[in-house]
Order: C-alpha cells, then structure tokens, then sequence
C-alpha cells in the first residue's frame, strides 16, 4: 500500500498524541480531507479495539492507530527508591503518600501479541509506531492485513533502519515537537535537530515518503514543510485547544498563558525526554540531580503525583505535551480549524513566486 492510495484531500496528519487525541477528534480530521488518529500505545488490546471502533462509527474515512515500540523498562531497585523518595516532598505537600514501588504501566507492541491480533482483525488504514520499529513478524502480520506503516525518526540512522524493515513512509519528528522524542535509544546522544535539516535529510538520502513534524501550527508552516519535500505535515500541538481534544482545563489554561512561550525538554514526568509546557513538575526537575528510572517506571509515580495535585486543585503537575510553537494554538472546532490550515495553505501557495 502506497499513501497516495489513501487518498487524503489534504497533505494534514493529526499527531496521535497521548492523553490529547480521541476518537472525535481522529473522525473529525479524517472527515475534513486530512488523516486522524489516535493513540492506543497505554491500552490494552480491548481498550484499543474501543478506540477503532468509536472513531469507526463515526467516520469512514482513514485513520492511523499509534503504538509505543519501547524497550522494557529495566528495574534498578537503588534508581528508583531514590526517585520515590526526591517525590516524596511533593507528596506530602497534599497530605498523601507516594507509590512504595513502580510499576510497567504501558506494555509494548514489541511483546503485545493481543494487540497485533487485534490489528490484524481490524485492518486500519495506517499504523504507526513510536520509539522504535517492531519486528519483523509483526511488519509482515499488518502489511499482510493491509495497513499502511509509518515510524518515528529522529535521525537519518533511524529512517534507513526503518526503509530496511519495511516500513513506508516516516515521520521526521523535528527537536521543536511536542510530546515525547521518538528517539529508538534513549540513553543515546540525541543530535536534536530541527524540522528544517531533518527534512531535507531524510528527503534526500532516505529514499522513502516523509512527513514533517515539530512546531508546526498553521497552513503556511504546513506549505513550508511541503516545500522542503514532505508529502505532508504532522501537527499535534495545533489540535490540543480543540473541544474534542481530551485535554484538561489546567492543560487548556497553560497552553493559552505566558507558559506556552516556554517548553522544555524533560525526563522527570515519564523517564523518556519529551517536551511539554513550563509547570511545577518541570520546575522541579530543574532542581533535582536525580536519574529517573526507566519509562514507563518513572510514568507511574508522575500519573500518581499529577492525580494528587489535580484532587488538590493544583494541575500543574501533569503531562502537559507541547511544541515549541504553542504560542500559535488557537481554540476551535476540529472542522474549523482543518478549513482554516486549509485556507491558509492555499494562500500561501498562491503568494507571487509560488
């Protein structure tokens, strides 16, 4: 299966983000020309057959399921003992105890077998993976079933890894991205570069379709992203303001005030680097030399700490993902704001030299 067979009116991919993307909101993508999707990576296979089904119901247009192809977490008792106890004043600031030990919250595809059979039964139009490529039974189970695959890359290493394995096309997630790096080692040096040179990189040398990520907000950034050779652009950040989004208030709130001018890049919220909006749990992390154990270990003590703080009234301790041009969200219907990037692309194709 080739993208163009999906035959998208428009070149617009909603990035599945976590905790952000939701049935309504991938349907209502896919119903507007562009490619929805949703983000099934901390579910379980019934879980993520509900999610399919849903925006099923609503749409029948394509969609992408996302998926987490992490490493197991690797438990060091001394790592997260430590880690515990550096959260634990936090804690104790709302009257509650921390988690006396951390669970592997999220299974990956890599040993999900319910999930690819499930796939498999479903058939979606595009599966995508994030941190890393599954193997090479699981490629030939989903390109058998008919689904079109797309993985995260971070780096032309990636990409070739990648167009080695089978897979179709590739997103190059830009350092400017919000949410976690796709980065297939984590404990690797990230070179983090931007959506500009990782574009025309992959473009040149990867030999395979590449959609752009990071940073982008409006049409002429999607324009721009086409110009440097993309078949299309992956925006999340631009779709978290959206009432079909799944964001919280608090979540809502920061992105709209003076903290969306500054992300930052973090480990401490789920141990894997991933950036989000400036709040007190990255205020925190500016403080404190400790190590986080290994994601999704370090995930578990950061959902426990954020529900804490939300029972409080306090929701600045959650995952709140953003990229770097979170500045620019503007809050709007789904429907709406795809004719806007729509509009806004098109003018933008037709300024004089174009």
């Amino acid at each position: 299966m080739t993208f163009d067979k999906l035959k998208l009116a428009h070149p617009i991919i909603q990035a599945p983000m976590a905790g952000v993307s939701t049935p309504a909101m991938a349907a209502a993508v896919s119903e507007a020309g562009g490619l929805g999707s949703i983000a099934v990576g901390g579910l379980d296979a019934a879980g993520a057959r509900t999610m399919v089904e849903a925006v099923r119901a609503l749409t029948d247009r394509p969609f992408n399921v996302n998926l987490f192809v992490h490493a197991p977490a690797r438990p060091d008792a001394e790592t997260e003992r430590r880690w515990i106890d550096g959260l634990t004043p936090l804690f104790k600031q709302y009257e509650a105890a921390p988690p006396t030990a951390l669970q592997e919250i999220y299974r990956s595809f890599a040993q999900d077998d319910a999930m690819l059979e499930m796939l498999v039964e479903a058939r979606p139009a595009v599966v995508s993976f994030h941190f890393g490529l599954p193997d090479a039974g699981r490629i030939a189970a989903l390109k058998r079933a008919g689904c079109l695959l797309m993985t995260t890359a971070t780096h032309l290493h990636e990409a070739l890894a990648a167009k080695a394995a089978g897979i179709d096309a590739v997103v190059a997630q830009g350092i400017e991205a919000g949410g976690h790096r796709g980065v297939f080692d984590p404990d690797a040096a990230d070179d983090r570069l931007g959506l500009v040179p990782l574009t025309r990189l992959l473009v040149e040398r990867a030999d395979m379709p590449v959609i752009a990520a990071g940073g982008i907000m409006d049409g002429n950034g999607i324009r721009a992203a086409l110009d440097l050779g993309a078949i299309a652009a992956q925006l999340g950040t631009a779709f978290i303001a959206c009432p079909e989004s799944s964001a919280d208030d608090a979540y809502r709130a920061a992105l709209l005030s003076p903290a969306a001018h500054h992300t930052v890049m973090t480990r401490a919220i789920s141990g894997r680097p991933a950036r989000c909006l400036a709040n007190d749990f990255t205020a925190w992390d500016t403080e404190t030399a400790l190590t986080p154990p290994d994601y999704p270990l370090a995930y578990d003590i950061g959902k426990a700490l954020n529900h804490t703080a939300k029972m409080a009234g306090n929701g600045g301790y959650g995952a709140q993902w953003a990229g770097q041009g979170a500045p620019l969200a503007r809050s709007l219907p789904v429907s709406a704001l795809m004719a806007l990037l729509v509009a806004e692309m098109r003018a933008g194709q037709n300024q004089p030299g174009r």
